[in-house]
């Protein structure tokens, strides 16, 4: 059985929209898509008086080449946001199928599923914010054709084991597509399980480089998966999804002075996280600081309500997590730069 069994029978069997950019790539006189023959004011050699590519071979290969896996794996997007809406409509039909997700976890799964019609399956986190695969499988039904897998996880901050992800990618096959959400996996120890697309052609992993490559603005994003679940998701995404500004960003930050400025960056945020952690739990009225292999931390304070009011008080905005089940008594807190996190202790009640 093929994982294009699981989508959606009309997505596979559909004539995809064909671009002008698609028809005719290359050239030197383009009179094929109805463009100004004229760049823009403060243009700055961009070219955006034309489409951009609708996958930048440029930013294919940086990216492949970044995550490990072959070009023909990589999907370019709107942030991972993107790839999520385009998994959920390419395999949920509405009223029938359905996806998995383990709360207290990132929200666009589940707004995407009832977006598309598609039914929610819930099935929590353990109490120390782990994944219970055997849980997971439990709850499984032929209605789910998508679990997702947030790691780490968003809002508590651990990641879940890579024996865990081949344990359910084994489980899941034939039955559903695991998609692996790594947005915070560059500060994590654990690492990533791209590498296990190749072994299980029912797994497919979530980037982005808005977090830690600084290019939250720029709304870039992948999906990595088999070739073939990239070239159906290709037959409903429109036609740019990438402006040629944000492709520029995308390749300045993935260059080799980017790459190495990142590095840089995302061992100050690690350095911080050990730092605040530790500094934090000292404090009074805080309860708890949740372990996090992420760029924030999740903790837990006598009074949530009144922290937030202080931080909020004091200019600092940080994330309420009261919503969220298990975290009735939390804030998520983003490491900032050593003088932000310094503010926040402070105003937290830290002695200088």
């Amino acid at each position: 059985m093929s994982v294009l069994d699981l989508a959606r029978a009309e997505i596979r069997a559909l004539v995809p929209y064909s671009s002008a950019r698609m028809e005719a790539a290359g050239g030197q006189v383009l009179l094929n898509a109805n463009e100004s023959a004229w760049a823009p004011y403060g243009d700055q050699g961009l070219g955006c008086h034309r489409y951009p590519d609708p996958q930048p071979a440029a930013l294919i290969q940086a990216l492949s080449a970044l995550y490990g896996v072959a070009a023909a794996q990589v999907l370019v997007g709107r942030g991972s946001d993107e790839a999520i809406d385009l998994l959920v409509r390419a395999f949920c039909r509405a009223g029938e199928d359905a996806v998995l997700v383990q709360p207290p976890t990132f929200g666009m799964y589940a707004v995407c599923a009832r977006v598309q019609g598609a039914g929610l399956v819930e099935v929590p986190l353990a109490g120390d914010f782990t994944l219970d695969v055997d849980a997971v499988l439990a709850a499984l039904t032929p209605a789910v054709k998508l679990v997702f897998v947030c790691s780490p996880n968003n809002p508590a901050g651990q990641p879940v084991p890579a024996m865990a992800i081949r344990r359910l990618a084994r489980a899941l096959a034939g039955r559903a597509l695991l998609v692996v959400d790594e947005a915070y996996v560059e500060f994590s120890d654990a690492g990533s399980v791209a590498g296990l697309i190749d072994h299980h052609e029912n797994l497919a992993v979530l980037r982005t480089l808005s977090k830690a490559w600084a290019l939250a603005g720029a709304r870039v994003g992948c999906l990595l998966a088999q070739a073939d679940v990239i070239a159906l998701l290709r037959r409903i995404m429109p036609p740019y999804p990438l402006p040629s500004p944000c492709v520029a960003a995308a390749l300045a930050a993935l260059s080799a002075p980017g790459q190495a400025a990142a590095r840089e960056r995302i061992a100050a945020v690690c350095a911080e996280r050990e730092r605040m952690g530790a500094t934090l739990r000292r404090l009074p009225g805080v309860r708890d600081v949740l372990p996090s292999q992420a760029n924030f931390l999740a903790v837990r304070f006598d009074d949530a309500g009144a922290a937030y009011r202080r931080l909020f008080e004091a200019g600092i905005v940080v994330r309420d997590l009261r919503r969220y089940p298990g975290l009735g008594d939390a804030l998520r807190i983003t490491l900032g730069t050593p003088a932000e996190n310094d503010r926040v202790l402070a105003t937290l009640g830290a002695r200088p």
